[in-house]
């Protein structure tokens, strides 16, 4: 069946507190998307943001972002007053997410409600405490260890607690007990309020794209936990890190400065770490979808220390192994590759025999530096088991997108629709339109391609830090006439 949704990451809904959250507001946001005839609301992934607050970098695979929990739930739950959070400096910008007065409001407000909850006696928390152990132990421990050390790497913390000795690890669980209580108190909270959510998306008939980066920081729980996974040195940090060659797009390519994996290792043991991330993201989401899924076939290596990508070599990933036996495990399930970028026929291939959902991007489609993938991009040539998107989160709004394409580009795109008459600034429409009457199986278009908005509201741009993942949505933006316009086009081509 034909379906669409809408991509918005939870930190760009309005909220009072400077930063989307799971709040009235994402309920409001899931009336107004059965308003608007969609099926599906795409997230980015919900991890715990640390460096550059990107959530591809999160300090943890499994434990959600703090800042998404809810100040007016635990207002209503009497752990805080709504004069403290209203007397907080959240920023005040309603289009802007100020992460600095964030992270320095946020904190000591839900600390103040940790203190406050009596915890221990709550037997729900009591119930995740034990069926989450397997990474919520860790995690904890990593976050206020962290704080103790003010924040630095894992692998510039003393030696003994970096090597995770078992007589450092029973000491600083005693040290600092009531702060790894506070990290197991704000995940409990994380995950009761995202799973109440996710319980009244689906009631309404919207379910939950997630999605979840392909590797981990290196100042993470998983790297600090398991370091016979990656390749480490022996001092914790990377021998050798992730990244992408140099493209038309790049001269220098792209350098992430993520940690690899040790795939023989995984291997060995059954790939038990990366099967058990992707049974909780299963868990979480209603689809998943897993970023730069090519990864998966072969992975770019970076030296660490390099300034740029240009010195890399290509490496065999692990394949189809992986996957076979997440199945094994966890039964099939939906889920989308993200397969863009250069693409060989061994990574089509890959993705095939997964059986899983490849990805469209229609800005692609219409590029004079790359014509050789350009085809793939183009509807008339596309599976139907295919997800198409107008762009993406690292992607310029369409807006932009056609203001700044050459000339012939723009031509392209008006050939391709016959439409030599729609101004330039209102291109964005037939564009969504081109998309949603697609042989796609699935539809996605960012809010921001919907409100035709220019690249002030794009989310990412990549390899660059300091002015991404902070646009949000103004609370009047989503209006009822808008959602009747987006249902209207959503029926015109049976989605």
């Amino acid at each position: 069946m034909r379906k669409a949704g809408i991509l918005l990451p939870v930190t760009a809904l309005p909220s009072k507190y400077g930063i989307g959250c799971f709040s009235k507001a994402a309920y409001d946001f899931t009336d107004r998307l059965a308003e608007a005839g969609q099926s599906y609301w795409q997230v980015l992934p919900l991890g715990h943001a640390g460096y550059g607050d990107s959530p591809y970098q999160s300090f943890s695979s499994f434990a959600g972002n703090p800042y998404m929990v809810s100040l007016e739930e635990l207002t209503d739950e009497g752990l805080l007053s709504k004069e403290e959070c209203e007397s907080a400096d959240c920023g005040k910008d309603e289009e802007y997410i100020d992460y600095e007065k964030i992270y320095n409001s946020r904190y000591p407000l839900l600390k103040k409600a940790y203190e406050r909850s009596n915890i221990l006696s709550d037997s729900g928390y009591r119930q995740f405490e034990r069926e989450n152990s397997g990474w919520l132990e860790d995690y904890a421990l990593f976050m206020a260890v962290k704080e103790h050390f003010n924040q630095k790497p894992f692998y510039e913390w003393d030696d003994d607690i970096r090597r995770k000795t078992p007589d450092a690890v029973k000491t600083y669980k005693e040290m600092l007990s009531s702060e790894t209580g506070f990290w197991k108190f704000v995940q409990y909270k994380f995950s009761y309020q995202y799973g109440k959510l996710k319980e009244y998306a689906k009631k309404n008939g919207i379910g939950i794209i997630g999605d979840i980066p392909i590797y981990t920081a290196a100042d993470s729980a998983d790297v600090w936990a398991n370091p016979e996974l990656f390749q480490l040195d022996e001092d914790g940090r990377p021998e050798y890190v992730a990244g992408c060659p140099p493209d038309g797009f790049s001269a220098e390519g792209q350098l992430w400065g993520n940690p690899l994996y040790k795939w023989e290792r995984h291997k060995e043991d059954g790939f038990s770490w990366w099967t058990e991330r992707l049974r909780h993201s299963f868990d979480m989401y209603d689809i998943l979808r897993i970023d730069h899924f090519r990864g998966f076939d072969e992975y770019y290596s970076i030296k660490y220390g390099s300034k740029n990508a240009v010195k890399g070599e290509w490496k065999k990933g692990p394949g189809i192994e992986l996957f076979n036996e997440a199945e094994r495990k966890h039964g099939k399930k939906e889920v989308i590759a993200e397969d863009l970028g250069y693409i060989t026929d061994s990574v089509r291939k890959l993705v095939s025999d997964t059986g899983y959902c490849g990805m469209k991007v229609l800005e692609f489609a219409f590029d004079s530096r790359d014509t050789g993938a350009a085809n793939d991009y183009l509807p008339h040539n596309y599976v139907k088991d295919c997800v198409v998107y107008t762009g993406t989160h690292d992607n310029q709004t369409l807006v932009s997108w056609f203001e700044e394409i050459a000339p012939d580009e723009k031509n392209a795109v008006r050939d391709y629709l016959c439409d030599y008459y729609t101004p330039d600034e209102k291109m964005y429409m037939p564009i969504i339109c081109l998309a949603m009457q697609s042989p796609a199986k699935l539809c996605i278009i960012p809010m921001q391609d919907w409100l035709g908005l220019d690249d002030r509201a794009r989310i990412n741009v990549p390899s660059t830090i300091g002015k991404n993942w902070c646009w949000r949505l103004k609370e009047e933006d989503f209006s009822p006439n808008t959602a009747k316009e987006i249902n209207r086009i959503t029926k015109r081509y049976s989605r």
